[in-house]
């Protein structure tokens, strides 16, 4: 299928892009050559922050993961590499790497335990994991307890050993440019888009073939690198080391950089760290001779300032800066370039037995959702399974694309039974679904969306994206993406915010990613449900197209109307069992199924 070129309102990031790394890598030789000696200091100390702050951007903005932590890591790297070098005089060079390696391995081990919390346990997790590492640092007798380490040695590059501020000030914001690109070309990959999916929730995700516990265990360890290193950078400039750059209130004020900047941007991870660094230099200035006494009068102002950008910039300074830059108001062109094709599953013969749910039971305590189900699909077929509200559909719904565990009997698919596999391994055999409530990630583009959906249908690791060795990969996944966009109909909408769409369109978004996953058999979960009768007409269509092409669906609906053109046959449930199945016609003129949905006729 031709994939076209698409003309996007707002799309000039390849423009900036050719000028962007020149312009910064200007800045980056020229900066510390025209400003004073502590400016030059304070915009170090502003790129030691930017690291753990951009780890933190990936963590908490963007997976959705909060911690309070993050301090914690630096202070690990920032104590090995000074106890190391004070003690036994390693070379800083041999520290960094045992640094990084110690520091990835306590944050794996923490993962184990810290990510199985959720909601507002998992921040509590950390901030616990916070306040024990910074007491441990004060009561080890061999770092120097809370007096701290001293005399580390400083770094050599090429033979020169740094120790003017300028000379700190090339390395650090040469390894923070770095670091920018390589989180940049992750999010804007395969493994990104798991990332940022992650948002949309566990069982979105995994329907799609992210394997969420990998990924968050993954950017759980990647944000604690970014800190180590900002650590290790941050002992060997100093040359000193105490606990309390380590301590919770650092952890806290991390967060603060991240929301002040903007928590879902790697610019505003930077644009946050500069802000709340230079905020904190005056005030620590001003408010003294403001109050006539000295005292941490900077941490309510803080307060204050957090309470004012949630109140008047939300998502952050950053995205509020970039919706007046001129550069945004530039049009461009984003093409979708011809790639090669995903591979495909072998697809079974017309009529082939592809769905077979026997005695399928679901129990919630002393309630049963699904009481000893029965029906078959067969390949090429559109069933409908209807029903009136709270009769147990989206429950056999879940238990077929494997959110929930069937409690007895049994559900096969081309003659294996995935009643208790997860979600992950039954989208792999071919069953593709969507959701009674749209799950989409609403600031990503619609072919961003629908790319997830084609996660599982190739690999490529985090360290290949972040280096861009994935450039082909990802150019088929796009690919696919915008050819499964152009089959349900939304080619012009496809590069446009998924959340700027109507709840129609959305849905057919949602059809798209699961057309993306290369399904055999298409769950549809309550499709119709909320749209008005013009976007039900678009939706309509859409299956049609479908069903022309010989796609296997089960439709999960209680809107009789919307499905009776459309369906093969239809089962009706309800009260979590089987009332009736049948033609279309013979279902429409049950009196049983007019009794559950009219209460009777006369």
């Amino acid at each position: 299928m031709k994939v076209e070129t698409l003309v996007v309102p707002a799309a000039t990031a390849p423009a900036r892009r050719r000028w962007g790394l020149p312009l910064a890598l200007l800045l980056i030789a020229v900066l510390p050559l025209l400003l004073p000696q502590f400016q030059v200091t304070l915009f170090n100390y502003i790129g030691l922050s930017s690291l753990v702050c951009m780890g933190l951007v990936l963590l908490t903005g963007i997976g959705g993961l909060t911690s309070f932590g993050q301090a914690a890591f630096v202070g690990i790297a920032a104590y090995l590499s000074a106890w190391l070098g004070t003690a036994y005089g390693v070379s800083p060079w041999l520290t960094l790497p045992l640094a990084l390696i110690v520091t990835a391995l306590t944050a794996w081990s923490g993962s184990l335990l810290t990510l199985r919390l959720s909601g507002h346990y998992l921040p509590l997790g950390t901030l616990a994991w916070g306040i024990s590492v910074y007491y441990l640092f004060g009561n080890l007798e061999f770092l120097g307890g809370h007096g701290g380490l001293s005399g580390i040695p400083s770094l050599e590059l090429f033979g020169f050993e740094l120790r003017e501020p300028s000379s700190w000030f090339w390395l650090i914001w040469s390894i923070v440019l770095l670091s920018v690109l390589a989180i940049r070309h992750l999010l804007d990959s395969r493994p990104g888009r798991a990332i940022r999916a992650l948002k949309g929730g566990v069982v979105m995700a995994e329907s799609c073939g992210v394997d969420t516990r990998h990924y968050k265990t993954a950017i759980f360890i990647l944000a604690a690198l970014l800190a180590a290193l900002s650590g290790w950078l941050y002992a060997h400039m100093q040359r000193f080391v105490n606990p309390t750059p380590f301590g919770i209130h650092a952890g806290i004020e991390y967060l603060f950089m991240i929301v002040v900047g903007g928590a879902g941007y790697v610019w505003g991870a930077l644009l946050g760290a500069a802000l709340i660094t230079l905020l904190k230099t005056q005030l620590q200035d001003w408010l003294p001779l403001l109050f006539g006494q000295s005292g941490n009068f900077e941490g309510i102002v803080f307060g204050v300032l957090i309470i004012v950008v949630l109140l008047c910039a939300r998502d952050g300074l950053w995205p509020a800066l970039c919706r007046w830059w001129p550069w945004r108001r530039a049009a461009g062109i984003t093409v979708v370039p011809p790639a090669e094709p995903l591979p495909l599953q072998p697809k079974p013969a017309r009529g082939e037995p592809l769905l077979d749910v026997a005695a399928a039971r679901k129990e919630f305590g002393g309630l049963v959702a699904v009481r000893d189900m029965d029906f078959r699909i067969a390949a090429g077929e559109i069933v409908g399974l209807l029903g009136p509200n709270g009769a147990g559909k989206s429950t056999m719904f879940n238990l077929i694309s494997g959110v929930l565990d069937a409690t007895s009997g049994e559900i096969r698919f081309r003659g294996e039974r995935i009643d208790q596999l997860p979600s992950r391994e039954i989208l792999a055999r071919g069953i593709g679904r969507t959701f009674q409530h749209v799950r989409l990630i609403p600031e990503m583009s619609v072919l961003e969306n629908v790319a997830i959906g084609a996660h599982s249908r190739l690999q490529v690791g985090i360290g290949a994206a972040m280096l861009r060795l994935d450039r082909e990969a990802e150019a088929r996944l796009r690919h696919e993406a915008a050819r499964q966009i152009e089959r349900v109909g939304l080619a012009e909408d496809m590069h446009r915010p998924a959340g700027s769409l109507s709840l129609g369109q959305q849905r057919i978004v949602e059809i798209a990613r699961a057309l993306a996953t290369d399904p055999l058999l298409l769950l549809l979960d309550e499709p119709a449900a909320g749209l008005r009768h013009l976007e039900k007409q678009a939706l309509a269509e859409v299956l049609d197209r479908l069903r022309g092409e010989g796609m296997s669906v089960l439709i999960v609906e209680h809107d009789m109307d919307f499905v009776m053109n459309l369906v093969d046959r239809l089962v009706v449930m309800e009260f979590g069992q089987k009332l009736a199945e049948g033609l279309p016609l013979e279902i429409q003129n049950n009196p049983a199924v007019l009794e559950a949905y009219l209460g009777g006729v006369e």
